[in-house]
C-alpha cells in the first residue's frame, strides 16, 4: 500500500501530467498553424507521451488500491512571441517535470515506501532523456530562429517519428 502522502502527490503530478499534454497539444497546434509540420509532429507526440504518463500513474494507483483524481487543468500558453519561445517553455516544463518526479521518489523513500519509489525510477530516466532532448531542440531553434526549414531538417533527421514503446515503461490505464 503506497504511502498516504505519496498518492496524495501522485494524484497532483497527474493533473500536472494532463497540463504538460495540453501544453504540448497547444505548442503542436501553433507550429502547424506556421506549417512547420515536423514541429507539430514532434510536438503531438510529446503530447501524447505525457498523457501517456498520466495514464501510468493512474493503473499503478487502481493498482495499488487507491482511487485515482482527475484534476482539471489551466489553459495552456497559446500564444508565442517568435518559433523559439515554444521549445523555451518546453525545455523549462521538463525541468520542472524532473524536479516534481524527484520529490515523489524522496516522499516515497522517506517513507519506506519501496515498491513506489521504484515505481517512479522509470519516471526519472525517462526525465533524463526528455531534457537532454528539449535541450538540444532549444539550442538547434535558437541557433536557426531566422531558418524555420533547418529546425524541421533536424527533427526529421533526429527524431522522425514513433520510435516504439519503452518495455519496461509501466502499464498505463486503458491501454493507453
Amino acid at each position: 500500500m503506497p504511502a498516504e502522502q505519496f498518492v496524495s502527490e501522485l494524484n497532483e503530478q497527474i493533473g500536472r501530467e494532463f497540463g504538460a499534454h495540453q501544453q504540448y497539444i497547444a505548442v503542436a497546434v501553433y507550429y502547424d498553424a506556421l506549417t512547420l509540420p515536423q514541429l507539430a509532429s514532434f510536438f503531438y507526440r510529446q503530447a501524447v507521451e505525457e498523457r501517456g504518463h498520466a495514464m501510468m500513474m493512474v493503473q499503478y494507483l487502481l493498482d495499488a488500491g487507491e482511487t485515482p483524481r482527475i484534476p482539471g487543468v489551466s489553459e495552456p500558453k497559446n500564444d508565442f512571441a517568435d518559433i523559439v519561445e515554444p521549445v523555451r517553455i518546453a525545455l523549462e516544463q521538463e525541468k520542472r517535470v524532473t524536479d516534481q518526479i524527484s520529490g515523489l521518489a524522496q516522499i516515497a523513500r522517506e517513507a519506506n515506501d519501496f515498491v513506489s519509489e521504484q515505481f517512479v525510477q522509470w519516471f526519472l530516466k525517462e526525465q533524463v532523456e526528455e531534457v537532454a532532448t528539449m535541450s538540444d531542440l532549444l539550442a538547434v531553434a535558437q541557433r536557426s530562429h531566422d531558418r524555420p526549414s533547418e529546425i524541421e531538417t533536424y527533427l526529421a533527421r533526429e527524431h522522425p517519428g514513433e520510435e516504439g514503446g519503452d518495455p519496461m515503461a509501466p502499464a498505463a490505464a486503458g491501454g493507453a
